[in-house]
């Protein structure tokens, strides 16, 4: 006896997570983020934006001599960094935007992105490979160190295995056309 199975087409829905360093909720880093996410869901995807500032993320202890016992993919520090890299790794996409200080990225950033990188890079978990990815840089006062900041902030993303589909300097004379071009990249990576 042969049997059919009847096949129900059922539509996945995307989902993409924002992770934005600034200390200001209200701030250009943040509203360059949403800006992301708003073309993300009006595609309709979900979306999820993280203050990465509110999140106990500790610094990295270089254990073991320096090589660390994240290579082998758990960190033995303890804090809310397990709970961002799950988030990740469910997500189907990617933002990260920090705030440029002193030409670099800001230090809640790098202190994640430390951290990530180095239980990512040897661990073989590949949690972040393959996912697309856009990195965002926001210079607010001066308007320098935009695109410095912006090549560091591609090197981690890069060596952590996500797939960079577009990178965005952004600055306060630059926000006004930026933002709906960000909006736009929403769309599409939800597409």
């Amino acid at each position: 006896m042969v049997k059919f199975i009847d096949f129900i087409a059922v539509d996945y829905i995307m989902n993409i997570l924002a992770i934005q360093s600034s200390s200001n909720k209200d701030g250009l880093t943040a509203t360059l983020a949403e800006a992301v996410l708003k073309g993300f869901k009006e595609a309709g995807g979900e979306t999820e934006l993280i203050h990465l500032n509110l999140m106990d993320i500790k610094t990295c202890l270089a254990c073991d001599t320096g090589w660390g016992q994240c290579r082998k993919g758990d960190c033995i520090l303890k804090d809310e960094f397990e709970v961002l890299r799950k988030k990740i790794g469910s997500a189907d996409a990617f933002v990260f935007a920090t705030p440029v200080y002193w030409g670099d990225l800001s230090e809640s950033a790098k202190r994640f992105l430390d951290r990530l990188r180095r239980v990512e890079t040897f661990s073989g978990r590949g949690t972040c490979k393959g996912k697309k990815a856009i990195g965002i840089t926001a210079a607010g006062g001066s308007g320098n160190g935009a695109v410095k900041s912006l090549l560091n902030l591609e090197d981690y993303l890069r060596r952590i295995g996500f797939e960079v589909i577009d990178l965005v300097p952004v600055t306060k004379f630059t926000k006004d056309y930026k933002i709906p071009m960000l909006a736009e990249a929403g769309r599409h990576l939800a597409g």
